[in-house]
């Protein structure tokens, strides 16, 4: 779920296009909170980066004063959530590489062959990967096959020759629009992942970037799209609309909103098949739960003609929990993000609505809150269907743009691990049964899979280019994925993220304890360290583990002599080595 963005100004004498990507980061940044970056190019050639871990309040400042170290009349934006990799500076994007032609390069995802890139890449390209990402992987091989070239200067089709590695599905999405430029002369292009960002900034005419289609922008020119692959199925990504997305945005041509309406009138449907007419005529109240399902829950309160209130007070300055690294900071960030207000629940039957259930950490806390508050019953519902499967690792490329120094990618994987499902491996009869005890509710409502579809497909706005053979990345919650991936990759992943958390799980433990609230695993964790378990668990180590590598407990934990045959813990933070970034120093 990252956010991108790309912008090239008629005038190349203009200077702004950092102001207006940095403005368009806001718009995009729910999509990703846990580092952010813009690249520039200006005339002649030179790039300039800013880029860090944080909000993009806090990497280009509350005042964005650090905009003006970004010149320049186009540029590319990225902001992330981690799927792989760590979290250091230096995994910030955009990406870069000096060679060949000076290459800035965002890009969100894994890949699948990563291991089999790494090794071409150094024992055939000679290039070196300095990080953990997959981004970085990606970069260095588009750089290579255009190196390949031995050209001084690529055209447009050695670009798409180099491109051909692309999504043929449409899944992550991309949205360009144009503008007339300030003096008049020429037109701006910008890209985005949502047509939000667009919107804000005055671009219209918007056009989706077609499935295994690039798009090229030279300087003072219009954009020019190839073909790169054939197309195989439009496939968008349906947890965008359930989840990802701001409603105000138009995505592969479907309004979010009238998707989300529309899964709030299915779902209704759903609950009078479930609830029996006397259970529904109890309902004194229906509850959205902030802020996805705010849309959804008025269509389903007038479908059953039941009264809804906000009876949640949302922080909004609380990161989105599914994002969130580990069980106890996920369950600390939802009692941080809501409170409820006692009189909407005190001695009601209440129905609450939300639009997803993924872990079920945010859903067992609420319903928890809800109880706490006067509750006397609670029905849960969610818009979407039992996400019982991992979702996979795409490399989408559909989104290419080149402005002559600048290329950027976008593809995507969800954090989750299918172990941290509440709905992974459980059988369709007994499994709304087991998940409403675990979340504590009364009972719980999932919509159908086909209901979802259905709702998406009919939302579509009237003056889209909408595509035909339409249909719905949905293996998160079947299985069914678009793309052939195989199933020991997932856990093979599971391990990487595993050992990429163990440094920050054993601090937080360390933090707990310091603190005086620990509870037993961070306790036995800063005592005894930690390692991976199946499934990519972190779980505290024994004694035996440390000699296999498990990360060492609170001062120790061994005796001084054995410490050099521990696994040496990775550094905390990594600068980018190629431009400056925000991690480098102060001003």
């Amino acid at each position: 779920m990252c956010g991108i963005l790309a912008l090239i100004q008629a005038n190349a004498l203009d200077t702004s296009v950092a102001t207006e990507l940095h403005e368009a980061l806001y718009f995009l940044q729910h999509r990703g909170q846990d580092a952010c970056g813009i690249a520039t190019c200006a005339s002649g050639g030179k790039i300039y980066q800013c880029k860090g871990n944080g909000l993009a309040s806090k990497v280009f400042r509350e005042d964005g004063s650090r905009v003006a170290d970004l010149p320049g009349y186009m540029g590319i934006g990225h902001l992330r959530y981690p799927t792989a990799g760590t979290s250091a500076n230096a995994e910030a994007q955009p990406f870069y590489v000096n060679s060949p032609y000076g290459i800035c390069f965002a890009h969100n995802g894994n890949l699948i062959n990563a291991t089999a890139l790494k090794r071409f890449l150094d024992f055939e390209a000679h290039r070196h990967i300095n990080t953990e990402s997959d981004s970085e992987l990606m970069l260095n091989i588009f750089a290579n096959e255009l190196n390949e070239t031995g050209k001084a200067r690529v055209n447009d089709k050695d670009i798409v020759e180099a491109l051909q590695r692309m999504d043929s599905y449409g899944i992550r999405p991309l949205i360009m629009g144009s503008r007339p430029s300030d003096n008049g002369e020429g037109m701006d292009y910008m890209m985005a992942s949502e047509s939000v960002a667009l919107k804000q900034l005055g671009f219209t005419d918007f056009v989706d970037i077609l499935p295994g289609q690039a798009v090229i922008i030279r300087k003072g020119a219009g954009p020019v799209a190839y073909q790169i692959q054939e197309r195989k199925s439009y496939s968008p990504d349906i947890f965008e609309f359930c989840y990802f997305a701001r409603p105000d945005s138009v995505i592969d041509g479907i309004s979010v909103n009238a998707s989300r309406e529309n899964m709030g009138y299915r779902l209704a449907l759903k609950i009078k098949r479930i609830l029996t007419p006397a259970e529904i005529n109890a309902i004194d109240v229906i509850i959205p739960i902030p802020e996805t399902s705010n849309t959804s829950a008025p269509c389903v309160a007038a479908k059953l003609k039941r009264p809804i209130y906000q009876g949640f007070v949302k922080n909004r300055y609380v990161f989105r929990t599914f994002i969130m690294s580990g069980q106890q900071q996920r369950v600390r960030g939802v009692q941080r993000k809501l409170n409820a207000m006692d009189e909407k629940f005190a001695g009601k039957t209440v129905l609450l609505i939300d639009d997803s259930i993924v872990r079920g950490t945010t859903s067992r806390e609420i319903v928890t809150m809800s109880r706490a508050a006067g509750a006397k019953k609670v029905y849960f519902a969610s818009c979407a269907p039992p996400i019982t499967y991992k979702p996979p690792t795409y490399l989408c490329a559909r989104e290419v743009l080149n402005l002559s120094n600048a290329l950027h990618a976008d593809s995507e994987s969800s954090q989750a691990s299918p172990s941290e499902l509440i709905a992974h491996d459980k059988g369709a009869n007994r499994a709304l049964e087991d998940i409403a005890k675990r979340i504590g509710a009364d009972k719980v409502i999932f919509q159908d899979l086909e209901d979802l579809k259905a709702s998406c497909s009919e939302a579509v706005v009237s003056k889209s280019t909408s595509r035909e053979q339409r249909d719905f990345e949905v293996g998160v919650f079947c299985g069914n994925y678009v793309t052939p991936v195989d199933e020991g990759y997932f856990q093979h992943i599971e391990e990487v993220r595993g050992e990429t958390r163990k440094m920050k799980v054993l601090e937080k433990a360390r933090e707990a304890v310091a603190n005086g609230w620990a509870d037993q695993e961070e306790l036995e964790i800063a005592t005894k360290g930690i390692k991976v378990a199946e499934k990519g668990r972190l779980v505290p180590a024994s004694g035996e583990d440390k000699k296999c590598g498990a990360y060492p407990a609170v001062n120790g934990g061994e005796k001084r002599r054995k410490r050099s045959r521990e696994k040496k813990s990775p550094p905390k933070d990594q600068m980018d080595i190629s431009l400056h970034n925000y991690g480098d120093f102060e001003r």
